[in-house]
């Protein structure tokens, strides 16, 4: 039986919105670009043994909450050797990626980066393609 997630109160889920900048901490992805509110995500899902502390919370959008699920780790695409993945709240976003020239693809720069871009699809299709249109809107890239 998994253990049972405590409810993140309204105090909490405004406050690690605010800190997130109300975007996703993976993708970078605005809320108000997706017309619905951030999943406040357990950075160590409650699975693998994290808790429900405001140290362990941040925003991801759908995509990336889903495909990230409780995996704390993935396989770096360059070394072949498990690398921990990003940790939002703990590390610099642009330390570990940067986007293509063109503004739509995450290119990861570390063994974290790269593990985090194949482990939460950070490229998938729909998100590219709504990168595309963001960036005609001028929305994107963000800074």
């Amino acid at each position: 039986m998994a253990p049972s997630r405590p409810s993140i109160s309204d105090s909490i889920r405004l406050k690690v919105e605010q800190e997130a900048g109300d975007r996703c901490g993976y993708c970078l992805t605005d809320r108000r670009y997706t017309a619905k509110r951030l999943h406040v995500e357990h950075i160590i899902s409650i699975a693998a043994g994290g808790s429900s502390a405001i140290e362990n919370l941040w925003l991801a959008c759908d995509l990336c909450n889903s495909y990230k699920g409780s995996k704390t780790a993935a396989v770096d695409s360059a070394t072949g050797e498990p690398a921990p993945l990003f940790n939002p709240r703990a590390q610099k976003w642009s330390e570990h990626f940067q986007w293509s020239d063109d503004g739509t693809h995450i290119i990861g720069l570390t063994p974290t980066g790269r593990a985090t871009v194949i482990a939460l699809r950070l490229n998938n299709p729909i998100l590219i393609e709504a990168r595309r249109w963001w960036i005609k809107s001028g929305w994107h890239p963000p800074t």
